[in-house]
């Protein structure tokens, strides 16, 4: 949720949640909000989500002590910090949200909070032949990289990036996001950067 200083509020971690079953993946170090009531019609988002957490935070552990918020929002909502922090006024996928880096800070931190727009999942899964549980697993691990400081400016970083969660994903069971029969390119996803 965003503050009116510009800065997104991060929701309490789930690292110290009791009473996970042995059938759940357990608590993640991201905390799940749920800004829009559509979300509910997806059971199973909020578990989706911790487990790419989970997944990631394997092959990328500093996301293991980070402080992670995941917004689960609209596209109207989404649109807005598009438009605010990218100068791109229209919905998105997933944005994230890097964590001002404090005084102290070597560089080692990857907090940061990550927005996922509800109708344009539904709407890439669609179009793309993919579960929307699968897709948003792959958006949270997409963002979560680049909390990390991944990104896909250029083609080896593209590269680099989409092997990782290619990686990542294949360890919960999801198929290669980026596999498709079209000739069409897959969508592209956003970073945003508070100044």
């Amino acid at each position: 949720m965003m503050s009116d200083s510009g800065t997104m509020d991060v929701a309490p971690s789930l690292a110290e949640a009791e009473g996970v079953s042995d059938e759940e993946p357990g608590p993640s170090p991201a905390g799940v909000v749920i800004l829009d009531g559509a979300w509910s019609e997806l059971d199973g988002a909020e578990r989706a989500v911790h487990e790419a957490v989970n997944a990631a935070a394997v092959f990328v552990p500093e996301l293991a002590e980070a402080e992670i918020a995941v917004a689960l929002s609209s596209d109207a909502a989404i649109r807005k910090l598009n438009a605010q922090f990218r100068g791109q006024d229209k919905p998105t996928n997933v944005l994230s949200f890097p964590a001002a880096a404090l005084p102290d800070d070597a560089g080692g931190d990857v907090s940061g909070d990550i927005v996922v727009a509800y109708e344009t999942l539904l709407r890439e899964a669609a179009a793309e032949g993919k579960d929307p549980l699968h897709h948003l697993a792959h958006l949270t691990v997409h963002g979560l990289l680049h909390l990390a400081g991944y990104d896909h400016n250029d083609d080896a970083e593209a590269e680099e990036m989409e092997a990782l969660e290619r990686r990542i994903l294949h360890t919960i069971g999801i198929a290669d996001p980026y596999r498709s029969d079209r000739e069409e390119d897959q969508p592209l996803y956003a970073v945003a950067t508070r100044e």
